[in-house]
């Protein structure tokens, strides 16, 4: 599922609004695993899924901002080599880097965010508690 060039430069506009947005708790983080596991696709490294599947969780069933997935994200680097290989299902969501770009920027835009990153997670539906026992143990 590789972005078109569309997808990538609607992400790039996301991003630019992400990166300067004001909020310390860095919603950037969020949109990064959202896009990533979006467009995974037979070509993207397990690293890139499991970490793009592991800041939705974090996000969306853990409450973490950004900054703290971030966190997150740096501590299982350090512990862990070897990751798994999580199942692609063929729908990514129906919430897209373009929908949120339809939201005006601000409280709107960043609701839109999260709506996008629930989207994604939920099609990832069938590896969720996969996900979660992989995480369990290394992140106490």
């Amino acid at each position: 599922m590789n972005p078109n060039k569309t997808d990538k430069k609607n992400y790039d506009e996301l991003s630019y609004y992400t990166l300067a947005h004001p909020d310390p708790k860095f919603i950037h983080q969020h949109i990064v695993d959202a896009y990533a596991a979006q467009h995974a696709d037979e070509n993207t490294k397990p690293i890139t899924l499991a970490f793009a599947l592991v800041g939705l969780y974090l996000y969306l069933e853990k409450n973490y901002t950004g900054k703290e997935t971030q966190k997150a994200h740096m501590l299982l680097a350090r512990k862990r080599k070897d990751w798994p290989r999580f199942k692609r299902p063929q729908g990514r969501g129906t919430f897209t880097v373009a929908d949120v770009l339809k939201f005006p920027p601000g409280p709107a835009r960043d609701e839109a965010i999260r709506n996008w990153c629930a989207s994604v997670w939920g099609a990832y539906e069938k590896v969720h508690e996969e996900v979660k026992e992989s995480m369990q143990t290394e992140l106490k």
